[in-house]
């Protein structure tokens, strides 16, 4: 009687760590697999971030500069937009901004007002290779240049004074000269058609129409 039940409990100890082995695989194959899946679905997470980034960084340069086909020539990046029957500015980069260069003849103020609305302003020239490169864009155009609140004191659009360097034609700025019936000239042009590049600023009535040249810092 007693070696049949102890032939009986090594038969139950048998069962019993048998199914504890199944118990222990079948854990095991589970941890296995729920891993498998957790480092699949990271993976498909950061590549959908991924692609989120790339979709937003695309829809802010869209926004920002309202194109959609770049032209890059030399240090410039130039693009033309035609929305409806408007032509939208052309869009220049040049080291750490953006330029808009008009389509468009406006006088000084609705040219700076259209500049205030895309979040830039008339363009400040701090050197002389932003002199050369904006006189490349080939346009009489206003940049943000004027001395419309004290008559000869000539300030940039963000209320610095001018200092150097300045980039006046010769025997500017004249304020009209002599001549009494000559209007005011209170701003200032961009005259890269007939003039040097370096000596290239000209003072002018702000009611002529021009071109402009917004800017807005990248």
């Amino acid at each position: 009687m007693a070696n049949y039940v102890n032939k009986q409990m090594i038969e139950l100890n048998k069962v019993n760590e048998e199914n504890r082995n199944r118990a222990t695989r079948s854990v095991k194959t589970e941890t296995h697999l729920s891993d498998g899946r957790l480092y699949r679905l990271a993976a498909v997470c950061f590549g959908v971030l991924c692609v989120l980034q790339v979709i937003l960084n695309i829809s802010l340069r869209l926004a920002f500069c309202d194109y959609h086909r770049p032209e890059e020539r030399h240090m410039k990046r130039g693009v033309n937009t035609v929305i409806g029957r408007e032509l939208q500015p052309i869009t220049h980069l040049f080291e750490s901004s953006w330029y808009f260069l008009s389509t468009v003849k406006k006088p000084w103020e609705e040219s700076r007002d259209d500049c205030l609305k895309r979040g830039a302003d008339l363009v400040i020239i701090n050197s002389k290779m932003e002199q050369k490169f904006i006189c490349g864009l080939n346009k009489r155009a206003w940049i943000g240049l004027t001395d419309s609140v004290t008559e000869g004191t000539w300030k940039w659009v963000d209320g610095t004074p001018l200092t150097t360097p300045s980039y006046w034609h010769l025997q500017q700025p004249d304020n009209g000269g002599d001549n009494p019936a000559n209007q005011e000239k209170d701003c200032v042009e961009l005259n890269t058609v007939t003039w040097h590049p370096v000596k290239a600023w000209n003072d002018l009535s702000c009611l002529h129409n021009r071109y402009w040249i917004c800017e807005k810092g990248v």
